[in-house]
């Protein structure tokens, strides 16, 4: 399998498992997603908000890429840029969610018009603090996703407490059957 293949599944994970993520966080009231229940961004949406930051942040360093595909990361370009991982962008659900689908649907444009020499790509970037950085793209990306799924876990441990079950979260039930 190629890496493109293995990031358009990733993609697809991605954007389907937020998407399960906050068809759980739903079944609470607004006072229960941002009561501060000791988790690294305090609350359920706070962490929701910390994934739609950090995601924007890096998608934006993405457009520094030289491929066509950045073409695809149209939302994370528009404003507000966050600057702090901690930044409430949304302060509801009803605010979160259609900024997290379009996220989630360039992720999954982006990653289908990426190509194997974009994965193997160096890119340059500077973290908030402006600090240098050159690493290759592919394994960037990869850490994206990984990210994603952490907080994710984080997330569905916290629902799982308030007697919200958001069904199986391996992505291996997102890999087909070979032939």
């Amino acid at each position: 399998m190629d890496l493109s293949t293995q990031f358009q599944g990733l993609s697809h994970y991605n954007r389907d498992m937020n998407a399960r993520l906050l068809d759980g966080c739903e079944q609470l009231d607004s006072t229960e997603l941002a009561k501060d229940r000791g988790a690294f961004f305090g609350s359920i949406l706070g962490t929701l908000n910390h994934l739609l930051v950090a995601d924007i942040m890096w998608m934006r360093r993405f457009v520094a890429l030289s491929s066509p595909a950045t073409q695809h990361l149209r939302t994370a370009q528009q404003p507000p840029e966050p600057t702090a991982l901690d930044e409430i962008l949304a302060p509801d659900l009803a605010r979160l969610r259609p900024w997290r689908q379009r996220l989630d649907e360039d992720m999954v444009t982006f990653c289908q018009a990426l190509t194997q020499d974009d994965f193997a790509a160096t890119l340059h970037y500077r973290n908030r603090r402006g600090d240098p950085f050159s690493k290759c793209f592919g394994a960037v990306l990869l850490h994206l996703f990984n990210h994603q799924t952490h907080h994710r876990g984080q997330i569905t441990t916290l629902l799982s407490q308030l007697g919200v079950d958001v069904g199986a979260t391996d992505y291996l039930l997102w890999i087909p059957e070979a032939d």
